[in-house]
């Protein structure tokens, strides 16, 4: 048996997420279709690093999967590549021993989520940006964007995973190593960066929506300490779209030998 390592990015916008559902395209869908045909296992498993939701994107997302197959990582590589739609690139692959896991072996994850304060949207942007360029008090965004940092429960900040039996197991607290909200460097956007362990079904989207209501005035930084007391999601901002969220990178907490 042999352990394979991928480093994945795509443009979501035409996919259903992540994870595999019936009858609609996903990133792992498309991948263990590719995987199935070239390998001629029809049991093979693609793992992820993280589960991102219908239209966000990814640089660095990570999978795994175990094959019986004599190509080299090298050339699933180039193979996944020719098969695969544009939109899902194989940056690198390389070969593992088994004890690496995608989703077991990642301790990190950094996010970035983009709001264009332009006037107008160029068009090749308008796939990755939320737009928004009315008036913004960016120092009370900072602000409130520092107290996300640490062990917190973040219940007012994610949605139901749509399963009442995993909302009932499920623990809330997560911790975020840090975050950042600057100006990129043609100052026409505004970037959210955020580090964490693992996040929430739309945790960053709900944080990225709370920043906004903290910017249009609807709540102050102080808030956002009253917010996680009260494990209340209806209290906290919108949800906003996914166009503008990416997966940046995965850090994996162990060595692996091939």
């Amino acid at each position: 048996m042999r352990y394979i390592k991928l480093t994945i990015a795509y443009d979501g916008t035409d996919f259903h997420g992540w994870q595999i559902q019936k009858n609609k395209p996903t990133i792992q869908g498309e991948i263990v279709s590719v995987l199935r045909r070239l390998t001629q296992e029809k049991t093979i498993t693609l793992h992820g690093a993280g589960r991102t939701d219908a239209g966000v994107h990814a640089a660095g997302q990570i999978g795994s999967f175990r094959t019986q197959s004599t190509l080299t990582a090298q050339e699933f590589q180039r193979a996944l590549n020719a098969i695969l739609p544009p939109t899902i690139r194989i940056m690198h692959a390389e070969e593992t021993g088994p004890d690496f896991n995608a989703r077991w072996s990642a301790h990190g994850k950094i996010y970035r989520y983009r709001i264009y304060r332009g006037k107008v949207v160029p068009p090749h942007l308008h796939r990755y940006v939320l737009h928004y360029p009315f008036p913004l008090d960016e120092e009370a965004m900072r602000d409130a964007a520092a107290r996300f940092a640490g062990k917190h429960d973040f219940s007012s900040f994610a949605a139901s995973t749509g399963s009442e039996e995993e909302d009932s197991v499920r623990t809330m607290e997560r911790e975020v190593y840090s975050t950042e909200l600057v100006r990129s460097a043609d100052g026409e956007e505004l970037v959210f960066t955020i580090h964490g362990r693992s996040f929430l079904r739309y945790m960053v989207r709900k944080i990225v929506g709370t920043l906004l209501d903290v910017g249009r005035g609807k709540l102050t930084p102080p808030d956002v300490d009253r917010l996680f007391a009260l494990k209340d999601r209806s209290k906290s901002g919108p949800t906003v779209p996914s166009q503008g969220l990416m997966m940046v990178e995965v850090h994996l907490e162990v060595s692996f030998r091939v």
